[in-house]
């Protein structure tokens, strides 16, 4: 070292030693400011400002124009991790070069999102992957190291995986728990995360806002009893926006922010992401917990140490060296190549049957020279979600097809119902001409926080004349519509209360574009949704009032004057064409978005006329759903010739489903989630139990829709030579397939695993590999895979360990997880794992094999797991099979808190064999235990049930 440079300076050092060197020289004051999102400078080391992260689940988001990728489950759907490898390049790419020209623009990225789509109603499910975890794993680790980049040293960005850990409702999001039993724990929600951690591509992770097992996830023991024992990297825990607060705020899970923001660090969060750019807030909550002792120095040295190694990594205080510092690749033609690629991978054909008509083929792919209709409300739509950059370029199904085919034979009916909307007085609302309309309408380039963007104002608002304005009508679903002007404004609602036509689509946190009409005598109130204001007309134009129980007063009550019913144009347009494309499906910004989950699988009734109309009108329809989650629609299914699917697509979205529909390229996207077949085959929302609760294509027993991997190309494959053999701690797999049909396709070829004789409940049948192949007609290739044991295995729940049964275990081969085209079956050698050691460990209440009518809750606010009845009113019962006593005992012991009984039976018997009294404690933390003889002996089930409001948390056995 030099006067002049300082070891933190010298990148021949290791990165620790490095970090080290830097953090000495930080004052206490400078280390703690590092704790906010936004950090400040340090002018004396020369330490830049600083902030955590940057959206990039599907291309730079929420900085201005960027290449707009495939949503995340559309990236799922094409089940091909290289291809999303080059995406994360790209995306990385992208931010760099932004950042060079916009300091704002951040390469701590927030990306991937991996919570597993256990329930396609969740309001996120467009920001996964899939509901399997190997799926998951494997597409997370590929986009990670593209965002990661492949110097050994230097990262191009660094991700962040959201959202630690099993969250998947919206609903109650801050204040709801998920209760996960260790199995499902160490099997599914884990599993999706530790890939890519493992993988070293991965800076850190995000916590979720929900709670799990009673103790919000910010709290999380498990990661550091889990994320940090993956790796030997320093792993950034970035909190989730406001969720700091929420531990003292919504969550009253402590009294004072100080003792909240003391236990998350405590816990493992590093970086606190709360009250926008002001960080003095969560600074003063910081010193107040050191000033109390509820932290000290070294909690803060850990969680600084963590950021600083990541600014080291991504080159911050080596840019001679920094092998992406000068990146300017940004909407080049490879990216938008790609964006294309991506978009026409993600494609899934659900259902493509011969017509009943000569020539008796199937509807897809389009005949050259077809006349087409293109009809419905997504026909000429290229939707973005709220996790999207905005778009540098822009394509529509319509525009692909006609592009592709020619505009001559393409016509058009968008399917909305044209309506005027007359008041009492006999006017009708009027969208007055302004010739500011045509300007931008949401100036969202470089906002850091597109919620924080206001509503134009500089527009005249409503009003209402003899004539009025035709407005353009849609029913998104459980009646919240839309309402658009002639000129394609939509009509919305800025701060001042006024109703404009000013917004380009619907969009913002709180969507100020969807309306709803309420029932009111002969005619309906107008409700404004974003504000639950009631619309009136005055005198200075149409507006919402600001009170909803005064305004109801004051609101104008409304007739509709139907124009022209969508149907009506749709069919027109069917009918004169030789092929029909209906293209359906939802705007992500309502009726299942962040902070909202879906209500229903249905296709909305808007949405299902339309598709009926055409059919009625034109049986040679397709129906195209393009969509951020499945739908429940058994009747298309059964009645159209062709039904696709596809996640909004991106910048290229028509361009690609175009190429697709005129065979151009063959579709072989995969369905990344199962298609139930209605509302009835789901469990509830808050219901994570995948095991117990029998859910995804590992544990449903009902049939859907469509299973979890299926898809169809333009040919057909054949699958040949199935082979396994165990060898060591692998099994070796190889097949061949062949394209048995005339056009060349990508095949994914899916290999699953099911144990034939199972010690516990396991999957019917599950992922352990895949690939996607591209093969020309007639052309075969033979396909290795090499799948560890370890994969086969479970989480042994009486021994606390990952266990895999010896015996029989069957690998299947095929196009889907229900299109099984081989099979071939190998034992594997080992000890079964033998009977729960009661005498030894007790019984753990968590470490159940089945229940019911419990939850898991929180044992202590740090660690450790009780159960409780989930109604105090109503018994849970908790089975532990095949539990040892060798020779007998004759005594248990309970540590429970709060107050109830506790009952013990063995086996099926109806005999009591203990019953255990617990009086109240002072607190559901304040644990006490009591005794009772009991008289069991040899290796039995043993039965416990539960009634009150108390927390079992063990049992231990003695005599």
């Amino acid at each position: 070292m030099t006067a002049h440079r300082p070891h933190f300076r010298d990148p021949a050092l290791p990165v620790a030693r490095r970090v080290d060197d830097l953090l000495e020289r930080l004052t206490a004051d400078e280390r703690l400011a590092l704790l906010h999102q936004f950090t400040p400078g340090v002018e004396r080391l020369g330490l830049a400002a600083f902030r955590t992260g940057q959206e990039a689940l599907h291309g730079v988001a929420w900085m201005g124009p960027a290449t707009v990728f495939p949503q995340a489950v559309g990236l799922g759907a094409s089940w091909h991790p290289e291809l999303v490898r080059r995406v994360g390049e790209a995306v990385s790419r992208e931010a760099r070069a932004m950042r060079a020209k916009d300091e704002r623009v951040g390469l701590n990225v927030w990306a991937p999102t991996v919570n597993l789509l256990r329930n396609p109603l969740w309001g996120r499910g467009e920001e996964g992957y899939a509901e399997d975890p190997a799926l998951t794993s494997a597409i997370a680790t590929a986009f990670t190291r593209g965002l990661r980049g492949d110097h050994p040293v230097y990262w191009r960005t660094a991700p962040v995986l959201k959202h630690w850990l099993a969250h998947n409702n919206e609903a109650a999001r801050d204040t709801s728990s998920a209760s996960i039993r260790p199995r499902v724990l160490h099997e599914y929600d884990l599993r999706a995360f530790r890939g890519a951690v493992e993988a070293g591509a991965v800076a850190g992770v995000m916590p979720a806002y929900n709670l799990v097992n009673g103790r919000p996830n910010h709290l999380s023991p498990y990661l550091e009893e889990e994320l940090r024992s993956w790796t030997e990297q320093e792993l950034l825990v970035c909190s989730d926006a406001g969720a700091p607060s929420n531990l003292a705020d919504s969550q009253g899970y402590f009294a004072t922010h100080e003792e909240a923001v003391a236990a998350a660090l405590r816990a493992g969060v590093d970086s606190f992401t709360d009250h926008g750019t002001d960080a003095s807030v969560i600074l003063g909550r910081l010193r107040g917990a050191l000033e109390r002792g509820l932290l000290d120095g070294a909690d803060v040295d850990r969680a600084v140490r963590r950021q600083l190694t990541v600014r080291f990594l991504l080159g911050e205080f080596d840019p001679e060296l920094d092998p992406y510092a000068d990146e300017s690749r940004f909407d080049t033609p490879e990216h938008r190549d790609l964006a294309r690629e991506a978009a026409e991978a993600a494609v899934v054909l659900l259902r493509n049957e011969p017509l009943d008509t000569p020539p008796r083929e199937p509807l897809l792919p389009i005949a050259e020279g077809a006349r087409i209709a293109v009809v419905g409300l997504l026909a000429d739509a290229c939707k973005l979600d709220w996790y999207s950059g905005s778009l540098l370029h822009r394509s529509t199904p319509l525009a692909g097809l006609r592009e592709r085919f020619g505009p001559e034979r393409v016509t058009f009916a968008e399917g909305v119902d044209r309506i005027r909307l007359r008041t009492a007085s006999g006017t009708r609302l009027r969208v007055p001409e302004s010739e500011a309309a045509a300007d931008a309408v949401r100036a969202t380039e470089g906002a850091l926080d597109p919620a924080l963007v206001a509503g134009r104002t500089d527009l005249p608002p409503l009003t209402a004349d003899a004539e009025g304005s035709e407005l353009a009508l849609i029913d998104w679903g459980d009646g919240v519509l839309t309402l658009r002007a002639p000129d394609g404004r939509y009509l919305s609602v800025a701060e001042d209360g006024f109703v404009r036509a000013s917004a380009d689509e619907p969009g913002g946190w709180v969507v100020q574009e969807t309306f709803r009409l309420e029932a009111h005598g002969d005619g309906h109130l107008l409700v404004h949704l974003g504000t639950g204001g009631y619309v009136s007309v005055a005198a200075d134009g149409v507006k919402v009032a600001a009170d909803r129980e005064s305004g109801r007063e004051s609101a104008e009550v409304f007739s509709v004057e139907t124009v022209e019913r969508g149907e009506e144009a749709v069919a027109r347009a069917a009918a004169g064409a030789d092929v029909v494309i209906v293209v359906a499906g939802n705007d992500p910004h309502i009726n299942g978005r962040e902070t909202e989950d879906r209500t229903t699988l249905a296709l909305p009734a808007h949405q299902d006329r339309l598709w009926r109309a055409a059919h009625t009108a034109n049986p040679r329809t397709a129906l195209v759903l393009v969509s951020s989650y499945p739908y429940a629609v058994p009747e298309a299914a059964g009645t159209l010739p062709a039904l696709l699917w596809t996640a909004h697509g991106g910048q290229a979205a028509g361009t690609a489903l175009a190429r697709i529909l005129a065979g151009d390229v063959s579709p072989a996207g995969r369905l990344p989630q199962t298609w139930y077949a209605a509302d009835a085959d789901l469990p509830d929302m808050l219901d994570y139990d995948v095991i117990g609760g029998r859910q995804t294509y590992l544990y449903f027993d009902g049939t859907p829709l469509y299973p979890f991997g299926h898809g169809l190309t333009y040919t057909t494959f054949g699958y040949e030579a199935l082979t396994a053999t165990v060898d060591g701690e692998e099994v070796r797999i190889s097949c061949t397939v062949t394209n048995t049909g005339a056009v060349a396709s990508d095949e994914v070829v899916q290999v699953y695993a099911r144990a034939v004789a199972p010690s516990v409940p396991r999957p019917h049948r599950e992922l352990v590999a895949h690939e996607r192949v591209h093969l020309p007609p007639g052309a075969s290739t033979a396909l290795s895979f090499t799948v560890p044991v370890a994969a086969l295995g479970f989480w042994d729940v009486a021994h606390g360990r990952w266990a895999v049964d010896p015996g029989p275990y069957e690998f299947l081969a095929g196009a889907s997880s229900a299109d099984v085209r081989r099979t071939v079956r190998v034992d594997v050698p080992g000890t079964a794992p033998g009977p729960r050691p009661v005498l030894e460990t007790g019984l753990a209440a968590v470490d159940y094999d089945e229940q019911t009518a419990t939850v898991i809750v929180d044992r202590s606010r740090v660690t450790g797991d009780a159960v409780t009845p989930a109604d105090p009113h109503l018994p849970g019962t908790l089975l532990y099979r095949a539990c040892d006593f060798g020779d007998g005992v004759t005594e248990l012991a309970v540590t429970a808190a709060g107050a109830g009984e506790v009952t013990f039976f063995a086996g099926t018997g109806t005999a009591e064999l203990a019953r255990v009294t617990v009086e109240p404690t002072d607190g559901p933390y304040d644990h006490t235990t009591v005794t009772a003889p009991c008289h069991v002996r040899d290796v039995t089930d043993f039965r416990v049930e539960l009634r009150g409001p108390l927390r079992l948390a063990h049992v231990t056995f003695s005599g």
